[in-house]
């Protein structure tokens, strides 16, 4: 059985850990460092973010991070260690959070070229709402300026 706790500046740590295996899983562009996650972690602590822990017979085999100042709430991360996936440890948590948040709605947002996540958020009765798109600034050429860009 998941347990769901609420996390405390004493776990830090170790969301940070797990925070940088998620960046590395979803393939992200993140550059952070474990020590710069932590800090940030802990930013988003002291504001309107909470963290959960979620247990298994005593052990620590993930997290989510929620926003709470919203309707409806957004996770802005979810993460089950390699060890625990495939074994519907993922599907536990997730529930479990739900019942521990009290909500049926929330938000999520995944990385496009995350095949599993997507799958599994679809399997979680996700349906996609929204396409965020970014463009990186492109290089200009040295005789040119904004608006004429090298193609």
């Amino acid at each position: 059985m998941i347990c769901v706790r609420k996390c405390s500046s004493d776990d830090l740590t170790l969301l940070a850990e797990y925070n940088k295996r998620l960046i590395e899983d979803e393939k992200s562009d993140n550059p952070m460092d474990p020590a710069q996650l932590r800090v940030r972690m802990k930013r988003f602590l002291e504001t309107d973010y909470e963290a959960y822990l979620f247990e298994s017979d005593g052990i620590a085999i993930g997290y989510a991070l929620v926003k709470t100042s919203c309707s409806p709430l957004y996770l802005r991360q979810f993460f089950i260690d390699r060890p625990y996936r495939r074994r519907h440890f993922g599907e536990q948590a997730f529930r479990r959070l739900l019942e521990t948040l009290k909500t049926d709605r929330i938000d999520v947002e995944v990385l496009v070229w995350n095949e599993p996540a997507l799958g599994f958020w679809r399997k979680m009765g996700f349906e996609e709402r929204s396409l965020y798109l970014r463009r990186e600034r492109p290089a200009f050429h040295k005789e040119s300026g904004p608006g004429q860009e090298k193609i």
